[in-house]
């Protein structure tokens, strides 16, 4: 009689349990360092339906207090992959960032996410955003991430730089509870945190995506290195994350979604949720359909950092802080 070794052991107990070859084999795990926040859903979603694990990746998520903090760790090795701001990526490629790196950055955005999600929200007391003037506004980093959208749009109100008072006060979890105190007059919110300060009665002044049109917010970033020693994950990743966003946007699932986001942001009320997916979820201003990197909203970032950046560069192309060959390959098959 024939025997069969190890190998086609697992594979005919894979078959017998319903699960495919590829899933049935040790997945590796990946340490992904994000901010915390609604917009973390397809990440959740990929864990808790298994699109990570039949991709052959296992997903750490690594909650950052900064975008200094997690620029310099994925950087210098810590993390292997980053869901932050392509402006991230473009400032410390340029070495524009907001802290020193011990090793000289080769990062690149692999695919997209969103379009930042940004908006503008003001204590109840602020009647629009020139009524902003001589006061304190919030930022994650003076130099990084959103703070140039802000800029932007205080700029469109006629506001100048100086009119304001700049407090770097981490990330969007920060912010969001320093204006809940009221220690700030606004700050550049990131969907779904808008909701809550809604609730309670905190005014939404401008969404960026109105007022500047195309922009590339999120997007899914790493080394140049550990890409190439390690694409099967990375392809892994994609296609787990971007298998997670085709389910969230079926709105087959929508019960199961809130449940999930709920889930893992037990703060938001049900109303909150729904309102939340309301907005994450919208069919054109939502999530990026596919994690598709959108290449003019790269050229508006790099439009705000050229305007803003110091030290002062002329910033034109934007495939230099892309690689979607991996992006690409995930897709393809």
């Amino acid at each position: 009689m024939r025997t069969i070794g190890l190998a086609g052991l697992l594979g005919v107990l894979a078959m017998a349990l319903g699960v495919t070859p590829a899933a049935a084999q040790a997945t590796k795990t990946l340490e992904v360092i994000v901010f915390p926040g609604g917009f973390n859903w397809p990440i959740w979603a990929a864990q808790d339906k298994g699109f990570f694990a039949k991709n052959g990746v296992e997903v750490k998520v690594v909650p950052t207090p900064n975008s200094q903090f997690q620029l310099k760790g994925l950087i210098e090795g810590k993390f292997d992959i980053a869901m932050t701001a392509i402006d991230n990526v473009i400032a410390y490629s340029e070495g524009q960032g907001a802290t020193k790196t011990e090793v000289e950055p080769d990062i690149f955005a692999f695919m997209g996410g969103d379009n930042g999600f940004l908006r503008l929200v003001a204590t109840p007391d602020v009647k629009d955003t020139a009524d902003l003037k001589g006061r304190k506004i919030s930022v994650d980093a003076l130099t990084t991430g959103y703070a140039f959208v802000l800029r932007k749009l205080l700029e469109n109100a006629g506001l100048k730089h100086d009119d304001v008072e700049f407090v770097s006060a981490g990330g969007v979890v920060q912010r969001f509870q320093a204006l809940l105190k009221k220690e700030h007059a606004a700050t550049l919110l990131i969907s779904p945190f808008e909701v809550g300060a809604e609730a309670q009665g905190f005014k939404r002044l401008a969404n960026a995506d109105e007022a500047l049109g195309r922009y590339q917010g999120l997007v899914g970033a790493t080394r140049r290195s550990w890409a190439k020693q390690n694409e099967k994950e990375l392809i892994g990743y994609i296609r787990g994350y971007t298998a997670a966003l085709d389910w969230l946007f079926d709105p087959a699932n929508k019960t199961e979604a809130i449940a999930i986001l709920r889930k893992h942001a037990p703060n938001l009320t049900e109303e909150q949720a729904a309102r939340s997916y309301d907005v994450l979820l919208h069919p054109t201003k939502g999530f990026t359909r596919g994690a598709v990197l959108d290449v003019d909203g790269v050229k508006t970032v790099l439009q705000l950092r050229s305007q803003y950046g110091e030290p002062r560069k002329q910033l034109t192309d934007p495939a230099k802080y892309f690689d979607l060959t991996y992006y690409n390959k995930a897709k393809a098959n």
